[in-house]
């Protein structure tokens, strides 16, 4: 029942803003698995997850680490932010612009964190008022040795936009490495993971 009703949600935020929201159904767990696959597991690690929506990948985190996360959830829209944080009282849930981020962080004395997890659309991506995409923004708070993940849908990754989004995550890492196809997922989807973060200037 939930599954349906979060459905609805979507496609009530599609129509609403159809480029701030990346689907019209939420991701499958197929897809939340993959998402998560890099995030590490021992300790306590520090996971920031962009564009949370109703908590597809918010719940495949806490289970991937086994709840041993501090975990910061970045969404948005306030009707989502709200409906996350009761649904998971564990995430420190904030109704922000990703953007914010290094801001975010500061405020809780976080200096750097082991992974980020997004489910922004790539509308997200382009570059803000002072000339700054996103993507430069994750490289300044991901530690060295962290890994950041986005996914893309397969119908459209040889779309221009879906292009460009590509080479500008090669630009601010070292290393990506895209996923085989998750097909348990509508549309089906591919998942990006890069690590070795660059600081380009």
């Amino acid at each position: 029942m939930t599954a349906w009703v979060d459905t609805g949600r979507f496609v009530r935020e599609f129509v609403r803003d159809p480029l701030h929201t990346a689907s019209v159904t939420p991701s499958s767990r197929a897809l939340a698995a993959a998402m998560v696959r890099a995030l590490p597991t021992a300790g306590a690690p520090v996971v920031v997850e962009l564009g949370p929506g109703t908590g597809a990948f918010t719940r495949a985190i806490q289970e991937r680490t086994g709840g041993r996360v501090r975990h910061v959830a970045v969404e948005l829209n306030a009707r989502w932010a709200q409906l996350l944080a009761e649904r998971h009282p564990e995430v420190d849930v904030v109704q922000a612009d990703a953007r914010e981020l290094p801001r975010l962080l500061a405020d809780r004395a976080v200096a750097a964190v082991d992974a980020v997890v997004s489910g922004l659309p790539w509308v997200a991506y382009t570059p803000g008022p002072d000339g700054r995409g996103l993507h430069a923004v994750i490289t300044e708070v991901l530690a060295p040795t962290g890994v950041f993940t986005q996914f893309g849908y397969t119908w459209t990754r040889w779309a221009p936009p879906a292009r460009r989004q590509l080479a500008d995550l090669r630009t601010h890492f070292a290393e990506v490495a895209t996923s085989r196809t998750v097909w348990r997922n509508v549309p089906p989807a591919i998942v990006h993971e890069a690590r070795r973060p660059v600081r380009v200037t």
